[in-house]
C-alpha cells in the first residue's frame, strides 16, 4: 500500500504494525544533499558492541548508551543541522522536538547492514531518516513457534516512526547495502514517552 506524507504507513507483507509510520519524501533532493554534506564532515567512530567491531560507523549526539555499563551517558552536543532536521521531522510527525534526547548517525558502506534487534528499553519513540541509498527495513514479531513479518522500503530522503507496539514488541533490521547509505536516528527516553 502507498500513502501520502501524512497518511498511513507504506509497508509490504502483512498490514503495517501498529505504531509504524512512514513518510516517503520528507526531504527534497537539495535538502538531502545539504544534510549529506554536513554528515560527511562529522567525526565517525567504528560501531563497537561489547568488544566487537560492527561493519558500520557511527556518530552520537546528546546522549549515548554505554553497553558495558548499561547506562546512558553524555555525548557530543547536537550540531545545528541535526536540530533543524529534527524540528522539520517532529513538525511533520506532530511530536514535541524537546522530547528527543539522542541523535545517532550511522554510515553504512556497501555490504553493511544491521541484524535483528530492538533498541534499548531506555529509549522510547524512534524517528529515523534514510539518506542516499534505498534499503529495506524488515520487521518481525514472535508469534508462537513462528514470526509475523513485514517490510518497509526506505527511500532516500524518507523518514519513519517506531512507537507503541512496533517499538515495544517488534524487532527490526536493515538489509545489507549495495551503495553508501546514511541513517539518522532520533530517540526519546522511555520515561518521557506515554
Amino acid at each position: 500500500m502507498q500513502a501520502d506524507l501524512f497518511g498511513e504507513p507504506v509497508a509490504t507483507g502483512p498490514a503495517a504494525p501498529a505504531g509504524f509510520r512512514y513518510w516517503p519524501d520528507l526531504l527534497s533532493e537539495d535538502e538531502q544533499a545539504r544534510v549529506v554534506r554536513a554528515l560527511q564532515a562529522l567525526s565517525f567512530k567504528p560501531y563497537e558492541h561489547l568488544g566487537y567491531l560492527g561493519n558500520r560507523r557511527i556518530a552520537a549526539f546528546g546522549r549515548r548508551y554505554d553497553l558495558a555499563r548499561q547506562a546512558l551517558e553524555a555525548a557530543e552536543p547536537w550540531p545545528a543541522f541535526l536540530q533543524e532536521l529534527l524540528g522539520q521531522l517532529t513538525d511533520r510527525a506532530g511530536l514535541p522536538a524537546e522530547d528527543f534526547v539522542q541523535a545517532l548517525v550511522n554510515e553504512y558502506q556497501p555490504g553493511a547492514g544491521i541484524g535483528w534487534h530492538r533498541d534499548r528499553p531506555v529509549y522510547g519513540r524512534i524517528l529515523g531518516v534514510s539518506l542516499l541509498s534505498p534499503c529495506i527495513m524488515r520487521l518481525r514479531q514472535k508469534r508462537g513457534a513462528g514470526w509475523t513479518r513485514a517490510g518497509a522500503p526506505l527511500a532516500p530522503g524518507s523518514a519513519y516512526l517506531l512507537s507503541g507496539e512496533v517499538r515495544r514488541d517488534w524487532e527490526h533490521s536493515i538489509t545489507p547495502m549495495t551503495a553508501l547509505r546514511y541513517s539518522i536516528t532520533f530517540r526519546t527516553l522511555a520515561c518521557l514517552t506515554p
